[in-house]
């Protein structure tokens, strides 16, 4: 049996052809749509013609990355199943997003969704979200790369910086290329791999487990790994309303956090909203959504149930070196898979880590700040320049956030995290526009960045144990928070005009 230690590679020839021939493959599609990108609406909206379930299998590619690939398995080996309560809440976000959200959107035929805040409040507001979603994508998709590099460079034995520069240098290639159509391309490509690649590695870990799955029940049960749920303190105990404040795994908070967590994350981060407004029409784009917790729900059950297997296997085989929970998987796919199985999932995991934001942060510059305030009436072929050069701009920038972000552990709770900060605040403003007829446009910015500082300054007391206050609060917190704030400062700071 392959021991192995960390550091080192035991990848051979066959495994380093089948990453090659992917890595390839993803720079000519690329290449293939380059010469179909004639304007901004090429490049950032497909002209509409993308097919929905492209769309679909996209926008799972996307919303699944190398942090779901590498850091569930770690959650479900150190801790539990319990992050499965999200994926409920998450799903009902995805219907929420779909019937309130997507409409809005194709009524006003945006570009980028921040464009719906222009139309509806002004250019403030419009700005305002185009800023905060540079900020959490940026640094949320710099927790991703690292997550998936991290794991590169375990299975290779190369140095992060490397593994960082290769994985940036082929974004920005396909993707300054072939823009948002060779992204859903190469993101239907990548979910079938991930999910195949996932399958036939939980096959061949049970297959190395004495006992089976029955021995995943018996042994990861046991241990508590395969806890589903949190029922949370009952009413009146002495910890309850400690516990409520603190712990995010409790059944209804994380079913609550990730119904609103998911509403911010789908319904106004455009890196995952871009890929349905790719295709013709709106009941088209709101059947894509709807469809997406199921493609969800099979990956969730093939990666929960690969950290349970490998809980088992280690525990079975206590002799053999076992890195910390972040590094467990790439540590089996290195030193304990065979040959070509071990390439096929390598792949996956840069697949997962290459599906970049890049395509969507250029959106929202060129779109949201570049050509309504820095350069207006340029030509196409100029904003389409800019476009590609923002790919590049972007992703150096992430690259560097990506090598920052390898020095922290618990990765998977940490982009969370991230997010919680700004998701609140982009969430609260879109809410007002869609459920309200209420004008305001310089409150939205002040309660934006007043409620974005404020759960700054939460997390950071959180984390240092100066405030007993569970991350998954943030989002709701601010939430709430902007909505009060832009409704009581609207009078004040956009009065009507005379006459009204």
């Amino acid at each position: 049996m392959p021991t192995g230690v960390p550091g080192s590679s035991s990848l051979t020839w066959p495994d380093y052809a089948v990453l090659l021939l992917v890595l390839a493959g993803l720079i000519a599609i690329g290449v293939r749509f380059a010469r179909e990108q004639r304007d901004t609406v090429d490049f950032f909206l497909a002209r509409r013609r993308v097919p929905w379930w492209a769309a679909c299998l996209s926008f799972l590619a996307t919303e699944i990355s190398a942090v779901t690939i590498i850091s569930v398995p770690a959650t479900a080996y150190g801790e539990n199943w319990q992050y499965f309560q999200f994926f409920v809440g998450s799903s009902l976000a995805k219907f929420a997003v779909a019937f309130l959200f997507i409409p809005a959107f194709y009524a006003y035929n945006c570009t980028t969704i921040y464009e719906f805040l222009g139309y509806r409040f002004g250019r403030a507001t419009q700005f305002t979200g185009s800023i905060f979603f540079f900020v959490t994508r940026l640094l949320g998709s710099g927790v991703r790369l690292m997550a998936a590099c991290l794991a590169v460079s375990i299975l290779i034995g190369w140095p992060m910086a490397p593994t960082i520069a290769l994985f940036s240098i082929v974004s920005i290639l396909y993707i300054a290329a072939g823009g948002v159509k060779a992204v859903v391309w190469t993101n239907v490509f990548q979910a079938l791999t991930f999910l195949v690649a996932g399958a036939v590695t939980l096959g061949f870990l049970l297959a190395q487990i004495d006992g089976g799955p029955g021995a995943v029940l018996a042994v990861a049960g046991e241990a508590g790994r395969l806890s589903l749920i949190n029922w949370g303190p009952a009413p009146g105990a002495p910890d309850f309303w400690a516990r409520i404040l603190t712990d995010p795994n409790i059944v209804w908070l994380a079913v609550l956090n990730g119904l609103v967590g998911s509403t911010a994350a789908f319904g106004t981060d455009h890196d995952l909203m871009q890929r349905l407004l790719t295709v013709e029409t709106r009941r088209q784009s709101q059947r894509t959504l709807a469809l997406t917790p199921l493609g969800t729900l099979a990956t969730l059950i093939i990666y929960l149930g690969l950290g349970a297997g490998l809980y088992t296997y280690y525990a079975q085989h206590p002799n053999l070196p076992v890195p910390r929970p972040d590094d467990i998987f790439p540590h089996f796919i290195a030193f304990a898979m065979p040959a070509v199985l071990r390439g096929l999932m390598l792949s996956a995991i840069v697949l997962a880590s290459i599906d970049s934001p890049l395509g969507s942060l250029a959106a929202s510059f060129v779109t949201d700040i570049y050509r309504p305030r820095l350069v207006k009436g340029a030509t196409e072929h100029h904003y389409l320049l800019v476009s590609r050069l923002s790919v590049i701009g972007f992703g150096l920038i992430l690259a560097f956030l990506a090598y920052g972000f390898s020095f922290f552990d618990k990765i998977l709770w940490l982009a969370f995290k991230i997010a919680g900060v700004t998701f609140g605040s982009l969430l609260g403003v879109f809410l007002l526009g869609l459920l309200s007829t209420r004008a305001a446009n310089r409150a939205n910015v002040v309660a934006m960045v007043t409620m974005a500082l404020v759960n700054l300054v939460l997390l950071i007391l959180s984390e240092t144990g100066a405030l007993p206050l569970g991350w998954s609060w943030l989002v709701i917190w601010g939430t709430v928070g902007t909505v009060a704030l832009a409704w009581l400062l609207g009078p004040w700071l956009d009065p009507a005009p005379p006459g009204r």
